[in-house]
């Protein structure tokens, strides 16, 4: 017996130093990086790595997001996505070990009459076992060890995921709250509007009675009235439904949504100097999409292995015996070895067609990731633009709006001395409340671009993030990743 198993061990160590993994290894794809943006800032400071969203010095927006990511529900099924691809790995690893069972079972038996030569009272019998089982199935051409890279890169991608569900959802509650900040600032503009046109409406209804103005002037009066109080109930309803999607991403209900600081109390933070383009690399989307890559490479592997006969060894332990009191003495013990090889001969192309669509599936992965890097180029260039032109934007609407104020106060006066009509003073009016409304929408598409910049960088700051999402439901399994190829997944796209 001893000198089975030794054979056995020696011919088992023989055949796996010598085995070999079929399918190609991963090489990382060669992508051509920009040498730089179109936009440029030489005084900033970098702020990749930090809690962007706390530069904007509101503590309400900073406890919402802290909220968020501990109750926001897409970010706990995220989290439970890991815990599934992780529990896939350790199913992936049982295929190369040895699978070991037991058996036991006890029965009482009567022999045919036909079949048996003994006498009556000897047909009948008891048998009892007690085994163990040992099969291993060895990986010789690599099968088992590219299924375990690619679960290993499945995982890896469901974290990437999980990392872009962070930087999702920090910018979406950042930019709804910016959202929610400039309907609060646009409905007070136009409740102080309506405000002023309601005492001038009022005054002009005493002229009116006086007989000093015409019917004509009070119900130019009225429209302009009107048309400040028919601006309101818009943004109010614009207001509740900007709440109520607050609410989700928050984990809540429905409902108000505290305030913190005006759109004009923000700190308005810098975009970080030089930024290169290897700053893509912190991209959880373009990681994914490396792991997705390495994931369908170790599944060529896996299809080509198919082509190799699979070899297996078995082996059975234990006691058998008619006795239940002698079950386990010398002469009930029993064992066998033993070994099997299975290999295809002819299967009708469906081992070519196999690996024909698994190679298909990585060239779709290949391109998938190169695709996810240009993007990636694109959002970093047109948010740093958008950063760019809207600030020049909100200058210029700034003097806008303190040209029209200047206006307004020339028409008033002219028309008060008589050298002017009031359709001026209407007309300017109208002109300065549209402006504000307008300055603020472009002061608010200042910061969500700002927002967009620092989303479109990834950045080390979503692994900060990741600190207050572990906090609490549903935490990613504290699982030491397996040491393989597919841990070349720290994308560069350069």
């Amino acid at each position: 017996m001893n000198k089975v198993v030794s054979l056995v061990a020696s011919l088992v160590t023989t055949l796996l130093l010598s085995s070999c993994v079929v399918g190609p290894d991963y090489e990382r794809p060669e992508v051509v990086s920009p040498e730089s943006w179109r936009v440029t800032y030489t005084a900033a400071s970098d702020v990749s790595n930090t809690r962007w969203w706390q530069q904007f010095n509101d503590p309400v927006l900073n406890q919402l997001i802290e909220t968020a990511l501990v109750e926001n529900k897409d970010l706990r099924i995220a989290a439970a996505r890991m815990q599934e691809f992780a529990a896939r790995i350790d199913i992936a690893n049982s295929a190369g070990l040895p699978q070991v069972g037991y058996d036991g079972g006890a029965s009482r038996n009567t022999a045919s009459n036909r079949t048996f030569s003994g006498g009556l009272a000897d047909r009948k019998y008891n048998n009892y076992s007690a085994t163990a089982n040992v099969s291993w199935e060895l990986d010789l051409w690599g099968k088992i060890r590219r299924s375990d890279e690619a679960a290993t890169a499945d995982f890896l991608t469901e974290k990437e995921n999980r990392r872009s569900v962070i930087l999702s959802l920090v910018s979406t509650v950042a930019t709804t709250y910016m959202t929610l900040r400039q309907l609060d600032s646009q409905l007070q503009v136009a409740k102080n509007t309506l405000y002023s046109r309601t005492e001038s409406l009022r005054l002009f209804r005493m002229k009116f009675k006086g007989g000093v103005i015409s019917k004509l002037e009070l119900a130019q009066v009225r429209t302009e009235y009107e048309d400040a109080a028919t601006a309101i109930p818009p943004i109010q309803l614009s207001i509740a439904l900007t709440e109520n999607e607050l609410s989700i991403l928050l984990g809540k209900n429905p409902g108000n949504i505290r305030r913190g600081k005006s759109l004009n109390d923000l700190t308005l933070p810098e975009i970080p100097e030089g930024i290169p383009s290897t700053i893509l690399q912190n991209r959880p989307d373009i990681r994914a999409a490396e792991q997705q890559l390495i994931s369908t490479n170790a599944r060529i592997g896996v299809a080509k292995a198919e082509y190799f006969p699979t070899i297996s060894l078995t082996g059975l332990f234990g006691f058998v015996s008619t006795d239940l009191g002698h079950l386990l003495g010398n002469s009930a013990n029993t064992w066998s070895l033993g070994g099997s090889i299975l290999g295809p001969i002819y299967q009708g192309g469906r081992l070519s067609g196999q690996v024909a669509a698994s190679e298909a599936v990585q060239r779709q992965a290949l391109n998938g990731y190169l695709r996810a890097v240009q993007n990636g180029f694109r959002e970093v260039e047109d948010s740093l633009i958008s950063v760019q032109k809207n600030r020049e934007q909100l200058t210029a609407e700034g003097r806008r709006v303190a040209a029209l104020k200047n206006y307004n106060q020339l028409a008033k006066l002219r028309y008060d001395e008589g050298y002017a009509s009031y359709i001026d003073v209407l007309d300017a009016q109208d002109k300065l409340f549209n402006a504000e409304l307008r300055y603020i929408r472009v002061q608010s598409s200042v910061y969500t671009a700002l927002i967009s910049t620092y989303k479109a960088m990834g950045g080390g700051w979503v692994d900060l993030a990741k600190e207050s999402a572990d906090k609490k439901d549903f935490p990613p399994p504290a699982k030491k990743e397996p040491a393989t190829k597919s841990n070349q997944s720290s994308a560069s796209p350069g």
